[in-house]
């Protein structure tokens, strides 16, 4: 991937657009629930303020309709923490593709919910112009919306006078084209989830590069029954049983290894109060629900992945918010955290699961994104940054 960074312009006294992921969480009074996301764009921002640029930032917050902002998808929460956390004042522009504003040298201020425009989701060219002739140079630092041609990530990044991706964009590009473009090998990829429906794409791409790949979550039980195991009344889909053997013969194919539990943690219900078990996998019953790695297979998982040079991670191993139930994940974290392979780990509940055991500081990278995050892993070009790669040429 070849593109033009920020720290790669002159901004002095430009005028510069910022593209952010400030996507938060908000409790039912309005109030932000975790701001990773603000902070890990504050390098950006920062950068540009301390070069005298007159710096815009915005972003999209939940799912307004166009043309119709409701205050619950207002970001003047997101300007408020941002100005605590910059220490500097951060205005909120509200109509600020119909009203003039101004912004001095060396300061920032907050455009107001981009996907309020009409024509944003639709990556309209018209509004893109509109946003061009705000700005000298734009910069696209929300590597997790990558994955949507809109018109503050797809169409204004080819119509500004300039274009280049932001510090988290290409921090964010550099550790996944290391772990997955030219990877040193052996490569492990943990993918979980409940449904292999929904991630069978990136299984697929997974089986054709890694030497290892660890199927955990519900997705594990459709791959147990085509395996011929029992899984009693565990999360399950039957119909997904051909598409996992598809993924079990291509890694054969290629001398690879399919890494599935041999023992399990079982439970008649998904509870605080239900009584786990451990069993063998051959002794799952049928009034059982699988909900986690037995110790047995995380021992020897744990061993497996400390031999490997990369890894890649992507989803917990059983219901890892039930303490009960956590253990797997738990150890899985731990391990990766430890291992002395390159390792990049994404996802919201992988990111929820790295806090709760607090390894994030063993990981090499940690995604904030979500659905780019996938996307990447599945091969996919991302047309964002195929927009930014287009202007650097």
């Amino acid at each position: 991937m070849a593109f033009k960074t920020l720290d790669q312009i002159n901004l002095r006294g430009q005028r510069v657009f910022i593209r952010c992921d400030l996507n938060v969480p908000l409790d039912a009074a309005g109030r932000i629930a975790d701001d990773t996301r603000i902070r890990a764009s504050l390098e950006g921002i920062r950068h540009a303020m301390q070069q005298g640029a007159r710096v815009m930032v915005t972003s999209h917050l939940g799912r307004p309709s166009e043309g119709a902002l409701e205050a619950r998808d207002s970001l003047r929460p997101v300007a408020r923490r941002l100005s605590e956390l910059l220490g500097v004042p951060v205005p909120l522009v509200e109509d600020w593709l119909e009203t003039p504003f101004d912004v001095p040298p060396g300061s920032v201020v907050m455009l107001e919910n981009c996907r309020a425009h009409a024509g944003e989701k639709g990556n309209s060219p018209e509004l893109a112009h509109r946003m061009a002739a705000l700005c000298d140079v734009y910069v696209n630092d929300a590597f997790g919306t990558a994955h949507r041609a809109e018109a503050t990530t797809e169409a204004l990044a080819r119509l500004a006078r300039e274009a280049c991706a932001g510090p988290l964009m290409a921090s964010e590009l550099l550790a996944l084209g290391r772990a997955l473009a030219a990877p040193e090998r052996p490569m492990a990829a943990i993918v979980g989830g409940s449904k292999v429906s929904t991630k069978l794409a990136i299984l697929n791409a997974l089986a054709q590069r890694v030497e290892l790949l660890v199927v955990g979550g519900g997705m594990a039980n459709t791959f147990l029954l085509a395996s011929g195991q029992p899984i009693g009344k565990s999360l399950c889909e039957p119909t997904m049983v051909d598409a996992a053997r598809e993924v079990m013969a291509t890694l054969k194919a290629r001398g690879a290894h399919l890494f599935l539990p041999t023992d399990v943690v079982v439970a008649d219900e998904v509870s605080e109060t239900a009584l786990p078990a451990i069993k063998a996998v051959t002794d799952v019953a049928g009034n059982d629900l699988i909900l986690d790695f037995g110790p047995q297979s995380m021992r020897r998982l744990v061993d497996e992945l400390h031999a490997c040079k990369t890894i890649v991670w992507n989803g917990p191993l059983g219901v890892f918010e039930i303490e009960k139930f956590s253990h797997g994940t738990r150890m899985l974290a731990t391990a990766i955290a430890g291992a002395p392979a390159f390792s990049i780990a994404g996802g919201g509940d992988t990111v929820a699961a790295i806090n709760q055991f607090d390894v994030a500081a063993g990981i090499d990278y940690v995604s904030t994104a979500g659905g780019a995050f996938l996307e990447f892993l599945e091969g996919k070009t991302l047309p964002a940054v195929r927009a930014l790669e287009d202007r650097a040429h």
